[in-house]
């Protein structure tokens, strides 16, 4: 029985599924979106499980970052951390995509 790597079974005008992905998100322009989405999703990595539990409510508009909380002592606990902050979620996605955060 012959042996084959994957590579013989490809064309040259393949793709793999991310270059797929990526293309799709370029083309009908809903990369911001996709990276918004996933800082809401990894917001507990982001920022830890004890403030992630008591955030009420987080999304992303015109490059500022809306995080609502339930605790007074959170809030300036967050506050003293906004540019630590802007700067992991920058850094999550690779790139600037948050300029402000503000907290509700």
């Amino acid at each position: 029985m012959a042996k084959y790597s994957e590579d013989s079974f490809r064309r040259n005008d393949d793709i793999t599924i991310k270059q797929a992905v990526d293309k799709l998100l370029d083309v009908y322009r809903l990369r911001r979106k996709f990276e918004e989405t996933s800082i809401v999703t990894a917001w507990p990595e982001l920022i830890g499980n004890a403030i992630a539990n008591r955030t009420q409510q987080i999304y992303i508009k015109e490059k500022k970052l809306f995080i609502r909380v339930e605790s007074a002592g959170i809030k300036n606990e967050l506050a003293m951390m906004r540019r630590q902050i802007i700067g992991r979620v920058n850094e999550y996605v690779g790139h600037v995509i948050v300029e402000e955060f503000i907290i509700l």
